[in-house]
């Protein structure tokens, strides 16, 4: 049971870290690279489309579970100190009022240009 329980609390961090960087890339103390980083984080995690669909075996889980993570461990890591406590603050606070997952118009706009990178490329290859 410690294992599922572990897996809970680690799902949790994970979408709190989400919604964290959400407001990382909105305050002013954040340095340039970790805004950035953190912006296309967030663009990703929190489009409803995937970059790599669910519903292909393996692959479509590679990216929840590996990529995703990586990615906001990384941006965390780059955060000054006192900006990630603000911000967890304020995802802590948005979470708890239960306003869900915030939604991200370019996240969606990213994997529909890249969904169509791929396509063109791959006609052009065919072709």
């Amino acid at each position: 049971m410690s294992t599922l329980k572990n897996i809970g609390q680690w799902a949790h961090r994970v979408k709190r870290d989400s919604v964290t960087l959400w407001f990382v890339c909105r305050h002013p103390g954040t340095p340039w690279l970790p805004k950035v980083l953190a912006a296309f984080v967030v663009a990703y995690a929190l489009s409803p489309i995937d970059l790599i669909p669910d519903f292909i075996p393996v692959l479509g889980y590679v990216d929840d579970v590996l990529l995703l993570p990586g990615l906001i461990w990384l941006a965390i890591r780059l955060m000054p100190k006192d900006v990630l406590a603000e911000c967890r603050e304020q995802a802590d606070t948005w979470m708890r009022r239960g306003e869900g997952k915030p939604r991200s118009s370019w996240g969606i706009a990213f994997v529909v240009v890249v969904w169509i990178g791929v396509g063109v490329a791959l006609w052009l290859w065919i072709r």
